[in-house]
């Protein structure tokens, strides 16, 4: 879609008498009816000319916060984004919107960017985006003396510290915004800085007394989960076989590793492909482009794979190796559950990855060594935890949880330990008398005193710990050995065939002056498959055709098709199941724009699949009808004892509906329990937060997408739908 084209209905630009307040420009471009969590205040505070720094989330919503001031304020607003992928994903969403923006950029002609020039100076354009190296040429800056510029948006904002994972030096040179322009405001934007990146970030940038904004860090939807690094591509095969046509990211640290992991997943038949940054520049445009656009389900990528990957609906991210730090790892997670909607994500772990980067850091030898390896010691101290990891994810950055989060393996699955500091010191004391010459099949024949070829000639059947673990299983040996690697009790040798010796902790444990907990084997973590927080609507039914008509309009607007409607958009279009262009502008994330250019084509297939009448050339099904009415059904299955999750599985609709049979099934006086239901159903806690969202926003005509939306999508509709029956009986 061209500029042009996105500027064709002038009533999509601004100074409407309709649109006063920034709730009114959410609706109407968006489709929301509330903001989450601190997007109208930071707003505010652009749109009264303060200086602004935004730490939040990847998926929280962070582009609403300049692309509305954008459309308030007079002028054109000027985005610093550090990729072409990202800048074009952001300017095709807008255009979707209706938002007049463009890009500017190496990759287009002089005609073309004097044309995006004379739109700007003309004000036909309200966003342009731009590369840090591309804002700080002489020519790009005589341009902007040419127009009204309303403000500039400093995207990944963190690139600009060195204390930052992920330094730019071009982004250092951002300072020269605020001495060439000091009365327009900045707003810096990141999801991931720690205390002492984000005062960097404001002073680097010469902002004057800036509001911070620190959301929170804790994605709810997003299931955390570490397991050793055994047998990663056999787990990682299980995984994906109950996940099927859902889309990833396995993140790993060297790109021959990606390439071998998407060649040995593409012989098990999954559709997946690998991604790195020694790739022709087109070959790897190419493929990033197939998996935004599903045309490519699994990406095996390095973290080049990064800033650019705005899809919606990646629904497990795994990390093959142990990433560097946490901002990093926490970044990298985020991709996962952009719109909501559970996710999963699995970190596998090996100390060998540590001792890896420990490698490489000690042959770079960066400026900031010391930080460097403190930063990876947090890493490694998150992925070792036997507490709540969530907890220490948050307390990384400055925020407290003050509860376990339930949502990570160790909350769900709590380890049990003990005191393995015997049995390490064995192990280590084996170790050493043979030489620290001895690989681990071999340590563990001569623990547990075997008579083999190899214990016999090197004579290791006279050392004095010889036979000493002689009651511990060979398979047992070999879990207690990878644990103590993993905590760093003993290392491998990797340029010494594989021979084990003495790791960092390891005089320690032999001086008896070091403690170690090890896991029995039987209760070693083990891959889980999350259930669904928010169920969807069956794939095989209303949900699963929409998806089908999203995926051909997005082919033939050549977007992908995140960017047309999102997942959950979907889900609420598929459980209101709207037959009227009023009805569709309820479901949340339909805006106006999206409405004139898709609506109809909705309404025919879901018009079709209910038995209303469907335009010519509709794609959809005649419904199928029961002989029994779906409330009966639901009142039949609830007499036999079933939940509202065992209803709405046997039913195969969402609880969102099973919940609303119920409440209309006590209303019209059925024997149904609703406070029963509730205590079953809805934790106290969830309960006061839907009971305070309905007080603020009211919940007119039955209708619950504003508590939705007030709630941020953290609850599904069939809590909301309970609460909300026992609130207004």
């Amino acid at each position: 879609m061209t500029t042009t084209d996105a500027l064709t209905n002038q009533q999509l630009l601004t100074k409407r008498p309709d649109l006063r307040t920034p709730a009114d420009y959410l609706k109407r471009y968006y489709g929301y009816d509330v903001f989450r969590p601190m997007q109208e205040d930071i707003i505010n505070s652009i749109v009264g000319g303060r200086d602004t720094v935004v730490l939040m989330p990847t998926g929280g919503g962070k582009s609403v916060c300049f692309q509305i001031p954008a459309l308030m304020l007079p002028g054109v607003t000027i985005v610093v984004s550090p990729l072409i992928a990202l800048m074009k994903d952001q300017v095709g969403a807008l255009h979707m919107n209706g938002i007049p923006s463009a890009f500017y950029n190496s990759t287009q002609t002089g005609r073309e960017q004097r044309a995006i020039e004379d739109d700007c100076i003309s004000g036909k354009l309200k966003l342009l985006y731009v590369s840090p190296e591309k804002l700080l040429t002489e020519s790009f800056f005589t341009f902007l003396k040419h127009i009204t510029v309303s403000l500039f948006a400093i995207d990944e904002a963190h690139c600009i510290s060195s204390w930052g994972h992920d330094f730019r030096p071009e982004y250092t040179q951002l300072h020269v915004l605020k001495q060439q322009f000091p009365q327009v405001p900045t707003i810096a934007l990141t999801a991931t800085a720690d205390k002492l990146t984000r005062q960097d970030i404001a002073t680097r940038l010469g902002m004057n007394d800036p509001a911070i904004f620190i959301s929170s860090f804790n994605r709810k939807n997003l299931s955390l989960q570490v397991l050793p690094g055994q047998n990663r591509i056999q787990q990682i095969i299980r995984l994906l076989q109950q996940k099927p046509d859902t889309s990833g990211i396995i993140y790993c640290l060297s790109r021959k590793s990606t390439e071998s992991l998407a060649a040995k997943l593409q012989e098990k038949g999954f559709n997946a492909a690998f991604y790195h940054a020694r790739m022709d520049p087109a070959d790897r445009a190419r493929t990033q482009e197939a998996f935004l656009r599903d045309d490519v389900k699994i990406m095996c990528a390095t973290i080049a794979f990064g800033m650019g990957i705005d899809k919606s609906n990646v629904r497990w991210v795994i990390h093959y190796n142990m990433p560097k730090n946490i901002e990093g790892f926490y970044q990298e997670i985020g991709r996962a559950g952009r719109d909501g909607a559970a996710a999963q994500t699995v970190l596998f772990y090996s100390f060998a990855d540590v001792a890896t980067y420990k490698e490489m850091l000690a042959e770079n030898n960066p400026a900031n060594l010391g930080l460097q390896l403190a930063k990876l010691e947090r890493m490694q101290q998150y992925a070792d935890a036997h507490t709540c990891r969530r907890q220490i994810l948050l307390s990384y950055f400055s925020e407290e949880l003050p509860e376990p989060c339930g949502n990570c393996d160790v909350c769900r699955d709590p380890r049990i330990t003990f005191d393995g500091t015997v049995l390490a010191q064995k192990a280590l004391s084996a170790m050493v008398r043979s030489g620290e010459r001895v690989p681990m099949n071999l340590l563990i024949d001569i623990l547990r005193g075997s008579r083999s070829q190899a214990v016999l000639q090197g004579g290791y059947d006279q050392i004095k710990t010889y036979g000493a673990g002689r009651d511990i299983r060979f398979e047992d040996w070999r879990n207690y050995i990878h644990q103590l690697i993993n905590i760093g009790v003993i290392e491998i040798g990797y340029d010494q065939h594989y021979a084990l010796r003495r790791g960092i902790l390891a005089d320690q444990v032999l001086k008896g002056t070091r403690r170690i907990d090890l896991v029995k084997p039987d209760d070693a973590p083990k891959l889980v498959v999350e259930k669904k927080v928010r169920p969807e609507v069956n794939r095989n039914d209303l949900f699963e055709r929409l998806r089908v008509l999203r995926k051909q309009l997005a082919d033939e607007q050549n977007v992908p098709p995140y960017v047309i409607f999102t997942d959950t958009t979907l889900e609420d279009m598929a459980r209101q199941r709207p037959t009227t262009p009023d009805a569709l502008r309820n479901v949340s994330g339909v805006g106006e724009r999206k409405l004139q250019l898709f609506g109809r084509k909705f309404l025919d297939v879901i018009l079709g699949y209910t038995g209303g009448p469907a335009s010519p050339g509709s794609v959809s099904k005649p419904a199928e009808k029961n002989k029994v009415p779906t409330q009966q059904q639901t009142l039949d299955l609830y007499n036999r004892g079933m939940s509202i999750d065992e209803i709405a599985a046997e039913r195969q609709l969402t609880t969102g509906s099973i919940a609303s049979h119920l409440v209309q099934l006590a209303k019209a006086g059925q024997d149904v329990d609703l406070e029963e239901i509730l205590a079953s159903f809805v934790s106290p806690t969830e309960r006061r937060a839907i009971e305070r969202a309905i007080e603020m926003v009211g919940v007119p005509e039955g209708r619950l997408k504003g508590v939705f939306d007030q709630l941020g999508g953290q609850y599904d509709y069939g809590k909301i739908t309970i609460v909300a029956g026992l609130y207004n009986g």
